[in-house]
């Protein structure tokens, strides 16, 4: 016997990934892909990898250039990217997270999660812009 089908919306992440897969992209050609559908130059790679790891939701506009460039509905990206926010905001964090993928605690105002501070192995200072 087959198990229901679940009526909740699929994650965005997941989603991205799969069509992206699916077309046999990488990251960096899904990016590629987006800018020049876009015309804006600025998208990266490592953007593309925050949306499928969950770590960020785009907002309408790239959804838009995403349901266009990987043939899915937009309505469909919407409502995986509404499901994504609310996993988000409810889901367990680990230590030095934020609840909300990509956010700081607040009065934090040193490098992110996974990032060092200070000088580089040469000695030379190290820029520590914020996000």
């Amino acid at each position: 016997m087959t198990p229901p089908a679940s009526s909740r919306p699929a994650q965005l992440g997941p989603l991205l990934a799969r069509r992206r897969l699916a077309r046999g992209w990488s990251q960096q050609r899904a990016a590629a892909e987006l800018c020049a559908a876009a015309g804006v130059p600025t998208l990266s790679r490592h953007e593309v990898s925050r949306w499928e790891r969950q770590r960020r939701v785009p907002g309408g506009f790239w959804l838009g250039w995403l349901a266009v460039v990987l043939d899915v509905p937009l309505v469909a990206l919407a409502e995986a990217a509404a499901a994504t926010r609310r996993a988000g905001s409810t889901r367990a964090t680990g230590p030095g997270r934020a609840a909300v993928a990509g956010a700081r605690p607040a009065g934090r105002t040193g490098p992110g999660p996974g990032r060092t501070g200070g000088t580089t192995r040469g000695g030379g200072a190290r820029s520590t812009a914020t996000r």
